[in-house]
């Protein structure tokens, strides 16, 4: 089946989202979230951004279950377009203990505390839970996560939206990005991005995890699977074993992890 679209609103969106999407007109969109087939473990999302996106970070299982939540949030990046330029924020510059991060985020000095990373169409990056992190401005992206919407705000700029310091602090990991976690993709060339625990995603020119439920995200080129057909901007969810027509396409597919997982 093809997953439909659901429009997100953002204070840091875009009103001109690209020709294939069809938003509401006039609305500041920041997210473009597929959805349908009922209660999925994953989510796939695009992201869109005309400023930074708040500084925050995500909880683990054993966090989220320990508080009533069903799971974590692990989650990855591919960049599609970025802006000459543009960065992302990906853990901090040094190591530093909770409280000076507590500190940090209460003055504002979290943002030079942050490493914020060039990025250009190709990159990649696997963001696990307690990385303290930031999107910056003029970025598209996908973003590939288990599906739970569950983010704590350690510092937005002045926006007058919640912080939640007291769950962010605790579940931060408060040192610099692991280097072997950022990948950048050049061509059609066929490579796993992401090997679980609770997710696979394979970047190809064909079809992929195909014993599993999957799904199937086109970048450039068109795929079919019987009678649905899906495009950039467009994504399908396929059951195991269903037959996927990828031609020239180039795609990102995801799965659940075929390895142990903690139950959802």
């Amino acid at each position: 089946m093809k997953l439909d679209r659901r429009y997100v609103e953002k204070p840091w969106g875009i009103t001109d989202l690209p020709p294939i999407f069809d938003p509401p007109a006039g609305k500041r969109i920041g997210e473009v979230w597929f959805t349908g087939g009922g209660d999925l473990p994953l989510l796939l999302k695009y992201i869109f951004t005309s400023e930074r996106l708040s500084v925050q970070v995500h909880p683990d299982d054993a966090y989220a279950r320990a508080h009533g939540l069903p799971h974590g949030k692990t989650e990855c990046w591919y960049i599609l377009d970025a802006r000459p330029g543009a960065t992302i924020a990906l853990g901090l510059l040094r190591e530093v203990g909770k409280e000076e991060l507590r500190a940090a985020a209460l003055d504002g000095s979290i943002e030079r505390l942050m490493d914020w990373k060039p990025v250009r169409s190709g990159d990649f990056f696997l963001v696990p839970p307690g990385t303290v992190h930031a999107i910056g401005d003029g970025i598209t992206l996908l973003e590939f996560q288990q599906n739970i919407d569950l983010t704590y705000r350690l510092y937005d700029y002045g926006r007058p939206r919640e912080l939640h310091l007291e769950d962010g602090i605790a579940v931060s990991n408060p040192a610099p990005y692991p280097a072997g976690l950022a990948q950048h993709l050049t061509g059609g060339e066929t490579r796993t991005l992401v090997d679980g625990p609770h997710f696979t995603l394979v970047h190809t020119t064909h079809d992929a995890l195909a014993d599993r439920q999957r799904w199937i995200i086109p970048v450039e080129g068109e795929v079919r699977s019987g009678e649905d057909r899906a495009g950039p901007g467009e994504c399908l969810l396929l059951g195991p074993g269903a037959t996927l027509e990828a031609g020239d396409a180039r795609l990102l597919v995801g799965a659940r992890s075929g390895r142990s997982a903690p139950a959802r």
